[in-house]
């Protein structure tokens, strides 16, 4: 009797201690919702991607008409970025977000139209190698002003620094402050543009399943100072999958542009330049 009183007193224990942590486990985050509440995330991946550019440089004593680079040179063909994010919750509605993209090209060709870059007329017939490099960095600040454990919508202001180097060489003529022309068998021009810009947005992410989560996000801004006249837009959607709690792999499109007129001595003159495509990334929640 005393033995049977033992096990059922037993019995009764394990089912009151297990079901406080069954109810645990049954509420505890899924994949899909982890990846919302975890303090860290980062996304690397690849894109494949087209770009755009359009650029004018201005001369001492005339404005130039524009370049459209990609069909000067030959539109390049779907070429292949990394692009890495990081998000740090710092708390569950105060975010800081990083992102950088780089994207580099160099190519040469013969000339079927002269190029009036600066002071330098680089002639049609003439080979003339160009050089682009194009970097995107930004940082943002983000509030999370509605959010569940399936999903979380957030508003960010924040910075995109964005660079556009170009680097052409090749023969061409020079022209003077005094409108005296030179020939220059091997000249080589290189010239960039900084462009700090400040950007606002929505980005909002929604765990539709289990392990799948679904995510876009866009930002634009306006500004005129110091020189600098511009705009930038910046479009982006994905979806994720959550092989398991920590890591996983997805699919999303961004569309990035810019526009900006700049008169510094440095550069004097406008751009337009954007990119667009499909990216395949690996992404990790801790």
């Amino acid at each position: 009797m005393t033995s049977t009183l033992t096990i059922r007193s037993c019995a009764v224990c394990a089912l009151l201690v297990a079901g406080p942590t069954g109810a645990a486990w049954a509420q505890s985050d899924s994949p899909a919702q982890a990846l919302l509440s975890d303090s860290f995330v980062f996304n690397l991946g690849a894109f494949i991607m087209s770009t755009d550019l359009t650029a004018r440089l201005d001369g001492q004593s005339r404005t130039n008409p524009e370049v459209d680079f990609d069909k000067t040179f030959g539109r390049p063909k779907d070429a292949t970025r990394v692009r890495a994010d990081a998000l740090w919750r710092i708390t569950p509605t105060q975010h800081l977000r990083f992102m950088y993209f780089d994207n580099s090209r160099t190519t040469s060709r013969a000339l079927d139209q002269s190029i009036q870059w600066g002071d330098y007329n680089f002639q049609v017939g003439g080979n003339v190698e160009l050089q682009t490099k194009f970097r995107i960095a930004e940082l943002a600040y983000e509030y999370a002003f509605a959010r569940q454990r399936d999903y979380e919508v957030a508003a960010t202001f924040g910075v995109h620094y964005t660079k556009l180097s170009v680097s052409l060489s090749g023969a061409a003529t020079l022209t003077d402050a005094n409108g005296n022309v030179t020939q220059v068998p091997a000249a080589t021009t290189s010239n960039s543009v900084p462009a700090p810009l400040p950007v606002i947005g929505l980005r909002g992410a929604w765990a539709v399943a289990p392990n799948w989560v679904l995510d876009a996000q866009g930002q634009y801004f306006k500004v005129s100072s110091d020189g600098t006249h511009g705009s930038v837009s910046d479009l982006r959607a994905g979806v994720t999958w959550m092989a398991t709690q920590n890591f996983g792999v997805g699919l999303g499109y961004n569309r990035f542009g810019t526009n900006v007129d700049v008169n510094r001595s440095s550069f004097n003159g406008r751009v337009r330049t954007g990119y667009s495509g499909v990216q395949l990334y690996l992404t990790g929640a801790f």
